[in-house]
């Protein structure tokens, strides 16, 4: 299938790109840095996804919204949210289409993070369930996906901290994080696999949600 994401440079877009490739599909990525990827089902565009004048791209078949930034500005709903609007409206609508997937934050549930960010991640979410009611039309699904916790390059502060990783670990019931190779199992399995649950929201945060201390 022609695979479309964005964001695909590293972190968990980088998983997905190389999930989709190594399964013989056909990814197209998006991404404001060059890919370390090289594969001759590759294709790679170095753009922003909040560009007016995206590429004209046919047949998309799956469309993946990974990009996102944590910027604590503004900037986080002009790429998170608007960037993903830009992209789905100019690619999932087509006779093609099967599967739409935003990658949106645990912090949709439960608002611990950036405010700016929250903002971005839970309009996204709500957005999906907009998007998942126009492609029934199509025959096509649309979900999100909220990790809590991922390895990924934009979290080394953490990562390379021994005190603040342990910190946060705590705050997960399995006492880790998730790999960005983990988020790409559940990113395929609900755009490939997947035909029937649409307009849903997936956590994957090691029980972030349920941690609770209960006191008799």
């Amino acid at each position: 299938m022609k695979v479309l994401i964005t964001g695909s440079s590293s972190g968990i877009g980088l998983a997905l790109t190389k999930k989709f490739l190594s399964l013989g599909h056909t990814v197209v990525g998006f991404d404001v840095n060059k890919s370390p990827v090289e594969n001759e089902n590759y294709t790679h565009f170095i753009l922003s996804v909040t560009d007016k004048d995206l590429p004209d791209i046919d047949g998309v078949e799956i469309l993946v919204n990974n990009a996102g930034v944590q910027t604590q500005t503004l900037k986080d709903i002009e790429v998170n949210l608007v960037g993903a609007i830009n992209v789905t409206e100019k690619y999932a609508f087509n006779k093609d289409i099967k599967a739409c997937l935003m990658i949106c934050s645990a912090s949709v549930h439960n608002g611990s993070e950036f405010k700016e960010y929250c903002a971005s991640k839970g309009g996204l979410c709500t957005y999906a369930k907009n998007v998942a009611l126009r492609l029934k039309d199509y025959g096509a699904v649309c979900n999100s996906l909220s990790p809590g916790g991922v390895i990924t390059p934009m979290n080394d502060h953490i990562l390379e901290s021994e005190v603040l990783y342990e910190a946060v670990k705590r705050e997960a019931l399995l006492n880790k994080w998730a790999t960005a190779e983990e988020i790409a199992e559940f990113a395929y399995f609900m755009t490939v696999v997947n035909k029937s649950m649409t307009g849903q929201d997936i956590v994957v945060d090691n029980g972030e949600m349920l941690k609770a201390n209960f006191i008799w």
